[in-house]
């Protein structure tokens, strides 16, 4: 029986009984970048399939000990890599030996000849005049795309490393495409077919004759499936990249171990660890396996988030080199234009990609490393679907909690303490004098903050910091750079869409809800360090908080935020006070039971109360008009009375270790 499929996009014939694909035609569609059309849950709601094994747990064979590890201080995500690994790869034999060679002969061509017309420009004195300097990093960006995938991968990390590349260079770089003719269709069939194990026409009804995005990595097709009907992108990597690649990492580290020493005392870390940084994540991105366990992982994240669309997986047809993911139909932020004619209200949509990215990075620890706007679509009901999960990253439960108390330090003005967030989160060496560097990040700070948080934006703090990297031995740990560009990109397609987009006031609602409704000791925590500064109890910013929440809560009937909506009570929040979606009980319970067990907070408290001398009784009153709609008395009352045997046995043993101790 032979059947047809036409759809928008393509149309292809599948005979069932013969091995070989009848091509009929195709109008292409290409994308400028292979970015997948389709991500993944964990199965196709249409037929149960078996899943792949959800583990992320480090293989064996791993040194947990190694500098690789210790920079982490996290990453569970499963990798092949290992510097002996690469080395066993590569040299096999005596003719990968001259392969190696000769690769390095090419590279070493390519790049003496661009080092050698920057020395010329330095002998001339033309090396920082603006047109130049245009040429120059024009010609490297052309020079790392003629060298291949490698190099077009570690441009675009380049790109968002002010610590190793010059802010005009950087800037270059950031268009830097990794555009490549398809390779042969034939080929990419043939791939499949071996991946699956059977004939492609025993699985796909329908396939589109040419690929609609292809990169240096791999490319990708639109297909029917046979037993259920429903479109998927199907993902097959380019034939010989992987050789390619591991050859290029083992060059990149014999080189870097040529420059380990200036790298100590600019950034204070190997050049091979910046390599090692670079390989582990370019090995995740070409195994598709991983990438198919990374979408499930997301879905599991978002399953309970009606605003955010991680589509489904076909884990049986999944393989290191192919995956079948669920096509998605929606618009890709690439067409801002189209999105705001859709129909789709843009304040909302804006604020779902917002949120959804700070929940990746503050709760979930997994985030997406690549969130450009053509992985990004919105759908016709206005929510939010990623796609391309290949470059992910992860982020510990310590570096997450490092991460919101620099947020709370910046909220205080505490420079000191933000200098030893950088220490902690691997910016700068244990044991660097931070001095100096208060001052420059207290400038940077108040220069990017403006008047209000309507003068704030990322690129503004961004381009300060690239400043100070020269100025002081900082490094930028590979998944902090994937932080950055994740943060630059979201918000400059929220700018896009709206040009007076401001990125805190939409992020600050989120932050100041998670502080006040979290469950998380260590968030409550950082609340009473925002509420409390010199020792004084902060009720303006404890206002603001409620009212900040409230927004993030999506009850306020005012719009996503106003420029004088802030943390630090520098201004009065507009918010309405009208409840809907902020639910305080368990806040008011749990300050109930810390107030009771905490003798140090109680007396904090009892002297805000009393502060200069007079009762804050109009504050209190304050408040709670501000929390009478958010919090059920009943609700409270209830688990007040539950809890009251465990809070009693607690303060019971308290005061007896109190009376042991005197």
């Amino acid at each position: 029986m032979k059947l047809y499929q036409r759809q928008a996009g393509f149309k292809m014939k599948l005979d069932a009984g013969q091995p070989r694909i009848v091509v009929r035609g195709l109008s292409r569609g290409c994308d400028r970048r292979l970015r997948c059309h389709a991500a993944v849950t964990t199965i196709s709601p249409a037929r149960a399939a078996s899943t792949l094994t959800p583990s992320r747990l480090r293989p064996l064979g791993r040194v947990d000990d190694s500098p690789l590890d210790i920079d982490r201080d996290t990453c569970n995500i499963i990798s092949k890599y290992t510097p002996e690994y690469v080395k066993n790869r590569v040299l096999r034999g005596p003719g990968d030996a001259v392969m190696a060679m000769l690769r390095i002969g090419e590279i070493t061509a390519r790049v003496g000849w661009f080092v050698g017309m920057l020395y010329a420009d330095r002998l001339l004195g033309h090396e920082d005049t603006p047109e130049r300097v245009k040429l120059r990093a024009a010609e490297l960006r052309e020079m790392l795309t003629a060298l291949g995938p490698s190099f077009i991968k570690a441009g675009q990390v380049l790109a968002n490393r002010p610590d190793i590349v010059r802010e005009d260079y950087m800037n270059e770089l950031c268009v830097l495409q990794d555009d490549v003719p398809p390779f042969p269709d034939s080929v990419a069939f043939s791939i499949m077919e071996e991946q699956l194990g059977r004939r492609l026409e025993d699985v796909f009804s329908s396939i589109s004759e040419k690929p609609v995005a292809a990169a240096s990595l791999g490319q990708v097709y639109k297909a029917v499936l046979r037993d259920t009907g429903e479109e998927v992108a199907i993902k097959v990597q380019r034939p010989g990249v992987e050789p390619t690649i591991l050859r290029d990492l083992y060059i990149f580290r014999l080189v870097g171990g040529l420059f380990n020493t200036l790298s100590r005392r600019r950034l204070g870390c190997d050049a091979r660890l910046i390599v090692d940084e670079f390989g582990e994540k370019l090995l995740e991105e070409l195994d598709y396996t991983q990438e198919a366990r990374n979408i499930q992982e997301f879905e599991r994240n978002f399953r309970s988030d009606p605003t955010v669309k991680i589509p489904w997986v076909r884990p049986d047809l999944c393989g290191p080199k192919m995956l079948v993911m669920e096509w998605i139909d929606g618009i890709r932020c690439t067409a801002p234009d189209a999105i705001r004619s859709s129909g789709v209200r843009v304040d909302a949509f804006i604020k779902c990609g917002v949120v959804s990215g700070l929940r990746q990075l503050l709760e979930f620890g997994l985030f997406h490393g690549d969130p450009h706007p053509g992985n990004i679509f919105c759908l016709r009901d206005g929510r939010i679907a990623y796609v391309d999960f290949g470059n992910v990253a992860e982020l510990s439960a310590r570096n997450k909690a490092v991460l919101i108390d620099a947020v709370v330090h910046a909220v205080n003005e505490d420079y000191s303490a933000m200098a030893e967030d950088f220490i902690k989160l691997g910016f700068l060496a244990p044991g660097t004098d931070i001095k100096p560097i208060v001052p420059a990040l207290e400038k940077i700070w108040a220069d990017s903050k403006g008047q209000s948080l309507a003068d704030f934006n990322f690129r503004t703090v961004t381009s300060k910091f690239n400043e100070l990297v020269y100025q002081y031995p900082i490094r930028i740990p590979e998944r902090y750079s994937l932080v950055i560009r994740s943060l630059l990109t979201q918000e400059g397609i929220c700018m896009t869409l709206k040009p007076e987009f401001h990125f805190l006031e939409v992020a600050y609602p989120y932050v100041a809800r998670r502080l006040l409704t979290d469950e998380d000791p260590a968030l409550r925590e950082r609340l009473f360090q925002v509420l409390f500064q010199d020792g004084k109890f902060q009720w303006k910013r404890l206002e603001n908080l409620l009212q900040l929440a409230r927004e993030g809560s999506g009850s306020s009937s005012s719009s996503v935020g106003s420029p004088g909506n802030s943390m630090d009570g520098s201004g009065s929040s507009s918010s309405s006070s009208s409840s809907g979606g902020l639910d305080l009980s368990d806040t008011a319970k749990d300050a109930l039971r810390v107030l009771l067990l905490d003798e140090k907070l109680r007396t904090q408290m009892m002297l805000a109360l009393t502060e200069d001398n007079k009762l804050h009784i109009a504050e209190v009153l304050n408040l709670l008009r501000l929390v009478q709609n958010d919090i059920n008395p009943q609700k409270l009352v209830t688990e007040v009375v539950r809890d009251a045997p465990s809070i009693g046995r607690q303060l019971l043993l308290s005061w007896a270790d109190r009376v042991l101790v005197s």
